[in-house]
């Protein structure tokens, strides 16, 4: 017949037709792809993606060794490693002669820890084989450092009690469900749940705890565990804003010049300040004063406190995330717009992201791991003109990671410039917001074109 093209031109009725493409599991063209007269036509948005008679094949579904599909020693057929002559194995990760001393071979094995393959599997030619013996596949990893056995709960043998997914021995929690291996179901719905660890920033366990099942669980700074700083239903209470100087065995709250109550310093009758350190008498100039203010910033308290004798009184009032002795510092540029600290992945020094090992970025939000091929990573970092990046960064597994050397490039395909946002006295939104994609993203309390009025309660 005259082609296969359309229904008008088939000779199977619609019946036979989607039969003939239908896979063992009763999935049409395994759900990848359209029947048309008893043939399937892949969806093919990029070359290789889907093919085989019935869509069945899927090459980005290989073994992936130290972050390459077949270890980079083999090639993909239809989900399965076909291995280049001279290596084996599911990833194609082991050669099948080995040059290396066994001394060599085992420092190639260690782990973070200096334990070879994390003690769950043996070390061939610098490569960790992981104890498998049932090929499960529970344990892996470059360094078997994933333990997927331990998701399995003792009475049910289910993975996560089958309420949650295991990642890397750990299991994480479908909506309702806590505990170690989500065995323990809450009586609450999930958003009575949410709003009871709700604090009054809007933030769960003030970013200072975790919740479980309504509660929070503060995160205690003290190692013993004897007794905290942090406390409140939502965690919302912060002793340390209170010392001058934060030491855990220090007593030297409010400057000893006042009253600590939940994170916040009540002073004493002729003392100032966020802890009471401003005298209310103050015998330098007001020029003297703002020089002392100013240290090496444009503005006094570089334009995020009230300068007062000399010395600085950060705002937001009681939050410890803008510090320095002229303000300098603010953790707040270390959040993304969920209020996450360095994406997890890191802790904030000073306004900058110090990123834990495997990850990288401005808020360490990229991870150095990738299970992307460079075609598909690519593909999602081309702009609507398929440019990559905007011509101004490089692809990264899929996200585009503006140049650092322009600061002021910013957007997800790096198209936005952040010097056309407002500026005052030289500083793009004042220094008390984010310019996103040329407008200003105000913090809490500041408002403006450019975040310069501050709009927030002052101190008494």
């Amino acid at each position: 017949r005259s082609g296969l093209g359309g229904p008008s031109s088939c000779w199977l009725s619609q019946t036979e037709s989607e039969l003939r493409c239908r896979t063992p599991g009763g999935k049409l063209c395994s759900d990848r792809g359209r029947c048309e007269c008893g043939v399937c036509i892949c969806q093919v948005t990029e070359s290789g993606k889907y093919y085989g008679p019935l869509c069945e094949c899927h090459d980005w579904v290989c073994e992936i060794y130290d972050g390459k599909i077949c270890a980079g020693h083999g090639k993909c057929d239809c989900g399965k490693c076909k291995c280049d002559e001279g290596w084996y194995g599911e990833a194609c990760q082991y050669p099948t002669t080995c040059n290396l001393t066994r001394k060599k071979s085992n420092e190639m094995c260690k782990n973070s820890q200096d334990i070879i393959c994390s003690g769950a599997g043996t070390c061939q030619c610098g490569r960790c084989k992981c104890a498998n013996s049932e090929g499960n596949g529970l344990v892996y990893g470059k360094f078997c450092e994933c333990d997927d056995r331990e998701c399995i709960d003792d009475e049910t043998e289910e993975v996560c009690t089958g309420h949650g997914k295991c990642y890397c021995g750990n299991c994480y929690c479908e909506a309702g469900w806590h505990g170690d291996k989500c065995e323990f179901q809450c009586d609450i719905t999930p958003w009575e749940i949410k709003k009871r660890c709700t604090s009054p920033d809007g933030k769960i366990c003030s970013n200072r705890g975790t919740c479980v099942c309504g509660e929070c669980t503060c995160h205690d700074v003290d190692p013993t565990g004897d007794w905290g700083d942090i406390h409140g239903d939502t965690c919302e209470c912060d002793e340390r804003n209170c010392k001058a100087v934060y030491d855990r065995y220090s007593d030297d709250f409010c400057s000893g010049h006042g009253q600590c109550n939940c994170g916040r310093c009540d002073c004493k009758e002729g003392w100032t300040g966020k802890k009471c350190e401003h005298p209310r008498s103050c015998p330098l100039s007001a020029e003297e004063s703002a020089k002392k203010c100013q240290g090496n910033s444009n503005l006094p308290c570089s334009g995020r406190g009230r300068c007062e004798c000399g010395q600085c009184t950060c705002f937001p009032p009681g939050d410890n995330r803008v510090h320095g002795k002229n303000c300098e510092c603010d953790d707040r540029q270390c959040e993304n717009m969920d209020g996450e600290v360095c994406g997890g992945h890191g802790i904030c020094s000073c306004g900058r992201c110090i990123c834990q090992d495997g990850w990288f970025g401005k808020l360490c939000q990229h991870s150095r791991k990738c299970n992307m091929t460079e075609e598909e990573s690519r593909s999602l970092c081309e702009s609507a003109d398929g440019i990559l990046c905007s011509g101004k960064g490089s692809c990264h597994c899929g996200k585009c990671i503006c140049s650092p050397q322009e600061w002021y490039i910013s957007g997800d395909f790096c198209e936005c410039d952040d010097r056309d946002c407002d500026k005052h006295d030289g500083l793009i939104c004042t220094g008390n917001g984010v310019c996103s994609c040329g407008n200003c993203e105000c913090w809490e309390g500041w408002n403006g074109n450019a975040c310069e009025i501050w709009l927030g309660r002052e101190y008494p």
